[in-house]
């Protein structure tokens, strides 16, 4: 294999797939990257043997055909080359290295048989749609802070995706719990005829996807089965494994009859929680609201700091209802609130049930959040 490319083409795919790479495994491949040459085109991939990433490059292809290079170290030196210089990769001989020139740099690196790569056959992949980038990346913003860390319940570590219709209108929904709080987002799908079961896709995954929606194409064409998902955008293909597990059921924790409405600047409130919380010193950081006729009062008390408390009032606070008090983890509100616009709405039906809180100006998410004794 011989190619030449420009530096920026390479560095940038390969800043994408290097980041899919495990720092530490015990199988030496799966620190390298394929480099496969072909017909005009350079293909980098990576894989982690649950997700895998593929993405094609334009090049002078002198030579087909391929190696593999350890991702870190030539990302490394790809990065600290001069901008603008153009690359020239060369495993034409017999030897197990990969000759990498740049203007007066080069450098050889071990290249592993591209035998022991893992295959990236990703198999039938019968569901399909497109949506537009914007659409997923709201989606996955509005929830993934709600996926849960917790590994023994594993089909919770990722985001649930499913379709569902809504006047005669396919949205794609994505739902994350961690059995404390609930995120749920949904975005109209171009083709109303789109229907698939639903699928969890895990965390990392989720996290890969996302860093990519902020440069690639305008759309996202999504394929999947009962076992894997494939994003493509563009020259680039993100394939991941699902998560083999059952969703719980919700809908059932979302609920209906919460009658108490708590309307607040988002900002005023988000900033105020903060400052109460900061007295704390433990983990949970619980925050007590105190409510009464267009009055929030926030407090929390330290064992080793003292206590904290703030009252909102006036135009920005919009509550009718009688006396309520209830506590939340500070970090748990925040997380949600830091998703609201410039007005949000809380929904309590009592001092110790799940609050609905929303976005008074947008009605595509909806959180859920278990209080806590304070």
């Amino acid at each position: 294999m011989k190619v030449k490319a420009t530096r920026a083409a390479l560095l940038k795919a390969l800043a994408h797939g290097q980041s899919v790479v495990e720092r530490r495994n015990t199988i030496p491949i799966l620190a390298n990257v394929l480099i496969s040459a072909r017909g005009g085109q350079v293909s980098l991939t990576t894989t982690d043997m649950e997700i895998s990433l593929v993405e094609e490059v334009p090049a002078q292809v002198d030579s087909e055909g391929q190696t593999t290079a350890p991702a870190a170290t030539l990302y490394e030196i790809m990065r600290r080359l001069p901008e603008g210089c153009d690359l020239e990769l060369d495993n034409s001989g017999a030897t197990e290295r990969l000759a990498l020139r740049a203007e007066r740099f080069s450098t050889n690196l071990v290249a592993l048989p591209t035998e022991d790569f893992p295959a990236g056959n990703a198999g039938a992949l019968p569901h399909k749609f497109s949506l537009p980038s914007k659409s997923l990346r709201f989606l996955i913003d509005r929830t993934r802070f709600a996926i849960s860390t917790e590994e023994t319940r594993y089909y919770l570590n990722g985001i649930y995706f499913h379709t569902t219709e809504i006047d005669g209108v396919t949205y794609l929904r994505a739902v994350a719990t961690d059995g404390h709080r609930l995120a749920r987002a949904e975005e109209p799908l171009p083709d109303s005829n789109v229907r698939f079961p639903g699928v969890i896709v895990p965390r990392k995954a989720v996290n890969e996807l996302r860093k990519l929606l902020d440069e690639e194409e305008p759309d996202v064409e999504v394929s999947l089965s009962e076992t894997r998902i494939q994003f493509r955008m563009g020259t680039l293909v993100l394939t991941s494994k699902l998560i083999d597990g059952t969703f719980p059921d919700y809908e059932r924790v979302i609920p209906r009859d919460n009658d108490k409405s708590l309307k607040v600047r988002t900002k005023d409130f988000t900033d105020a929680v903060a400052r109460v919380a900061a007295i704390s010193a433990e983990r949970s950081r619980p925050v007590k609201l105190s409510l009464s006729r267009n009055l929030v009062s926030l407090s929390a008390a330290s064992a080793d700091h003292g206590s904290a408390a703030e009252e909102l009032d006036g135009e920005g606070i919009q509550y009718d209802n009688g006396p309520l008090e209830i506590g939340f983890q500070a970090r748990y509100l925040t997380d949600i609130t830091d998703q609201i616009g410039q007005q949000a709405e809380f929904k309590f039906a009592d001092g110790a049930g799940p609050t609905i809180i929303k976005d008074v100006n947008d009605e595509r998410a909806l959180y859920v959040l278990m209080p806590m004794r304070v």
